[in-house]
């Protein structure tokens, strides 16, 4: 059983082989699938190296406990203790060659219809060759020339790649929201008990939203200062209350059935979080009280140990980095690419209602085969590409220069460390402000353009 999945490995990793697990016991896994999370894993292994080089923490444990630090940072010619491996600067570098490998294989693999050819192939498996390609396209970015004009121009190409990416980020909360209203309605006909479901979790997207608002109103408003929070809180508020109003008002009613308070439940939690994230990426704010310098507005974290500002850091990139996965891996499928045009999809008696229905997928009734004595393969893709293989690299290219200007904290990065993402940043504050209201806006524009634009949705 070894010999034949070890096999199989190799011919995953230098032939055109699908990618699978060696243990049997695995559950079985589409060729698509394997596929896409391959790639994520690449995507997330780099996202690490780059965490790692903006944190002077984890460049003080290498220094500490490798021998010959200082030496063999010479002999790399990487500067004293390899200065030029760490930084805003090496970030920079590091995504442009992981950006570079995605923007070619976006461009490699346009109009590929059939995975039988040979650009499918390279696209399904190589994978060490790929690696190595990766690997040497992120060493690359430090021998470019004229470093500072490179910087300047690379920062705001990865500025607007990285607002696009967030622009698909909102448009795919959308139509989760949409969709997932959806299917659990088509439950209701048949099972009243999906209809309770529906309404506990509306309950409970609700009562999390409402309150996140009275926390980020007892915590971050202050009768002296922090103006801004005040506002923003509410009209934040304001506006999650009126499109929950539009959502079932009678002539949303009329042309959407399936719309109700579900989805405005969960684009208010969302754009909670994101007004909670905005507060604590604003700058301190430090009034004067009985002559003694006081910090307002601030995470009750913040206020406690060193410890408990590293939990709470830790635990917002984890959070930020899983959402930039799932929205590179969800965003590539047939029906979350549809959710990018603003049109009917699927009426709720031909959907299936599930508990899991997010990991439905575009394909069903295909023979498993066994591969090497491993993990069972299903080939879904033997009729023709169940995903666009270039729009998925292309939403991994955006994703790139989201995580170069995340960790980089944007266009302040002078002196910034990954530890203090969250210490305060005007640029981080606005962009997540703003995406508030593009979130609710979107949320909107699906609620009133079938009376603007009735012909796109008709039946």
């Amino acid at each position: 059983m070894c010999t034949p999945c070890c096999i199989s490995q190799l011919a995953c990793c230098c032939g055109s082989a699908a990618c699978s697990c060696c243990c049997n016991c695995c559950p079985k896994i589409k060729q698509s699938t394997g596929t896409r999370v391959m790639y994520a894993l690449y995507f997330l292994l780099v996202t690490i190296i780059c965490v790692i080089m903006m944190s002077p923490t984890v460049e003080q444990e290498i220094r500490d406990h490798i021998p010959f630090y200082s030496a063999l940072c010479e002999q790399m010619n990487a500067g004293e203790n390899c200065k030029s491996l760490v930084g805003y600067s090496a970030v920079y570098k590091v995504c442009f060659g992981m950006a570079c490998f995605f923007f070619f294989f976006a461009v490699f693999t346009i109009r590929v219809n059939s995975s039988t050819g040979c650009r499918a192939a390279v696209h399904n498996g190589f994978w060490l060759l790929k690696f190595i390609v990766l690997v040497a396209c992120c060493a690359g970015g430090f021998f470019i020339p004229k470093e500072e004009t490179f910087l300047e121009v690379w920062r705001y190409v990865g500025a607007a790649g990285g607002f696009i990416f967030l622009l698909i980020q909102l448009m795919l909360l959308v139509e989760f929201a949409h969709r997932w209203n959806t299917n659990w309605s088509s439950g209701v006909t048949y099972n009243r008990l999906w209809y309770a479901a529906l309404a506990f979790v509306t309950l409970m997207l609700f009562s999390i939203a409402v309150g996140a608002l009275v926390f980020m109103g007892v915590f971050y408003t202050d009768p002296e200062a922090c103006l801004y929070n005040k506002i923003f809180l509410g009209i934040n508020g304001s506006l999650c209350l009126i499109v929950s109003l539009l959502a079932i008002s009678p002539c949303i009613q009329k042309l959407q059935p399936t719309s109700g308070l579900l989805q405005p439940g969960v684009i208010s939690v969302y754009v909670m979080y994101l007004t909670f994230s905005a507060f604590s990426s604003k700058p301190k704010e430090i009034v004067e009280r009985n002559g003694v310098n006081t910090t307002v507005c601030v995470f009750p974290f913040n206020s406690g140990t060193e410890s408990d500002k590293k939990i709470v850091t830790a635990f917002g990139t984890v959070i930020l980095f899983g959402c930039v996965l799932y929205s590179c891996l969800t965003s590539t499928t047939r029906r979350s690419s549809a959710a990018l045009r603003v049109c009917r999809n699927s009426e709720p008696e031909t959907e299936r209602a599930r508990c899991c229905f997010c990991f439905g997928d575009d394909t069903d009734g295909y023979d498993e085969e066994k591969t090497g004595g491993g993990q069972n393969v299903v080939y879904d893709e033997r009729e023709g590409t169940v995903y666009s293989y270039a729009y998925f690299h292309f939403v991994f290219f955006l994703g790139s220069l989201y995580v170069m200007m995340t960790v980089t904290n944007w266009f302040h990065f002078d002196n910034h460390r990954i530890e203090a993402l969250l210490d305060g940043s005007w640029s981080v504050f606005w962009i997540k402000m703003a995406s508030c209201w593009v979130c609710l806006i979107l949320y909107m524009w699906t609620l009133v353009a079938p009376m603007v634009c009735p012909k796109r949705f008709e039946a």
